[in-house]
């Protein structure tokens, strides 16, 4: 770890308490809650916390590889920053935070189209392994324009979201009067009319790879597969969407059937700890992506706090895999988890319960 990120953090618990300190209620819920009674916001945690790992013993560990890769690009942890809108609201330095932290470290970002600064500000910054989510806000003019303009800034991949067709109701937003910059059903017709036809005239002009963020099922993983897809990304945004959807681990493996080594497959929703990320290695993901846990990290120190959370889920995975007995993601497979009964009641918090944030804020 570099020395200064160590003396202020040791623990994702603390990045946590910081955040919450530092954040004011609106961009709190904006981050930490999810839409309607946040059911899938909750089952995402659950479904992580409803799976037990099976160590296996008298494996020389001294030498643990928790590297991994993503479309070609070497990753030093195969953890990448997910594409979150409005970062400004949590800290005035926002996404270049986010670039500069994840390219000093040594993964990939995504960069929402929805968040300061934009695509050109960021690559400014940075010279990392950028990729572009974009929402679609135009026709399709307006689209190949932006894509256009990202290619040109050696943006390595374009991610579409495909689980936003409207704007979800988050009552924490909605009570409070919180309005970030977003997608609004009223503004994004575009949005709410993609489809697969879309997905193919783009996957057959675009000059990168493409990603499909917000797959949920093996029907969908297919067809995104049958089409050229090089990324399945599997995702319900965090559970800030459909209401009462699956947690996205419980999702994962029809997933990686249905794929069948096709594409590549990320996960997020819910992964704050190493070991979660050891979890969904098992199961059959290539890479999973981080929301809240980054966003957390941008509000307790800046680019500081986000590279702390780099930093220590990368001692969390070293020292997990050296208790699991497996000395590199390549080994594991699902028998290394079991089901197994929960621990606690489902929290977004369940992974760090000792960061003491109110029970009436989670």
């Amino acid at each position: 770890m570099d020395q200064t990120t160590t003396q202020q953090f040791t623990t994702t618990t603390q990045i946590i308490r910081d955040a919450y300190k530092n954040l004011d209620a609106g961009v709190w819920d904006y981050v930490a809650g999810g839409a309607e009674s946040e059911t899938t916001l909750l089952r995402n945690r659950q479904a992580l916390d409803s799976l037990a790992l099976r160590p296996r013993v008298l494996n020389d560990v001294t030498e643990v590889d928790v590297t991994g890769r993503f479309l070609g690009m070497n990753q030093r942890i195969p953890v990448m920053l997910a594409p979150i809108g409005s970062l400004q609201r949590i800290h005035p330095d926002g996404s270049a935070a986010g670039a500069r932290a994840s390219e000093a470290f040594g993964v990939s970002m995504y960069l929402s189209s929805v968040t300061e600064p934009d695509y050109e500000g960021v690559r400014e910054v940075s010279s990392g392994n950028l990729i572009y989510q974009l929402y679609v806000h135009g026709d399709e003019d307006w689209f190949w324009q932006r894509v256009d303009a990202v290619t040109a800034l050696d943006y390595k991949a374009l991610a579409l979201t495909v689980d936003t067709q409207v704007y979800s109701r988050r009552e924490r937003d909605l009570i409070k009067g919180f309005q970030p910059r977003g997608p609004r059903p009223s503004t994004d017709s575009f949005q709410a009319a993609m489809t697969w036809d879309m997905v193919s005239r783009v996957r057959d002009r675009l000059k990168m790879p493409l990603i499909l963020k917000g797959i949920a099922t093996a029907e969908d993983a297919a067809k995104a597969v049958e089409l050229g897809v090089e990324v399945v990304h599997i995702s319900n945004h965090g559970g800030r969407q459909l209401d009462f959807g699956r947690g996205t681990i419980e999702i994962l493996p029809e997933v990686v059937e249905a794929v069948g080594g096709r594409a590549e497959i990320v996960i997020d929703g819910g992964f704050t700890r190493g070991t979660d990320i050891i979890k969904a290695k098992a199961l059959g993901a290539d890479m999973v992506c981080i929301g809240k846990l980054y966003c957390f990290g941008l509000a307790a120190a800046g680019q500081a706090g986000v590279a702390g959370v780099l930093e220590i889920l990368e001692t969390e995975l070293q020292n997990a895999m050296a208790l699991l007995g497996a000395r590199a993601f390549a080994e594991l497979n699902p028998r290394y988890v079991a089901p197994s009964v929960p621990v606690r009641p489902a929290s977004v918090f369940t992974a760090q319960p000792f960061s003491d944030i109110p029970p009436t804020v989670v």
